[in-house]
């Protein structure tokens, strides 16, 4: 059963900036994991992936039902499988929580589903 869904729409733009004025703001929203891997990209590819996981942890506070300030940013942490897939790793509700990223030029949109956990 479908505890709850979030979506999230973030401009690339704006994450860029906050980078750009906070050299410490990568750090502040990925976690340890995330951060190894966004380090390894450059460019537009490093902006798409920080974007990315910042609009999972705000689609995944929407969808736990209790925005941002509730949820800890490195609370919730986003992975791909071997095959590129996102899957969430860690997170604060018991139950499954789905995942998807897409990325226009522009805009990541994200959305998270959290199941119930089978009883």
């Amino acid at each position: 059963m479908i505890h709850g869904i979030g979506v999230d729409l973030t401009e690339l733009g704006r994450i860029e900036a906050a980078q750009a004025r906070n050299p410490d703001f990568a750090k502040k929203v990925l976690t340890d994991a995330e951060l190894a891997v966004y380090q390894q990209f450059s460019g537009q590819r490093a902006t798409e992936y920080l974007a990315g996981r910042f609009s999972v942890k705000e689609a995944y506070a929407k969808a736990y039902g209790t925005g941002i300030g509730k949820v800890a940013l490195h609370a919730v942490e986003t992975l791909d499988d071997p095959a590129g897939k996102p899957v969430v790793t860690k997170h604060p509700y018991a139950g499954r929580a789905l995942v998807s990223i897409s990325h226009t030029a522009s805009l990541v949109m994200t959305e998270v589903i959290l199941e119930e956990a089978a009883q």
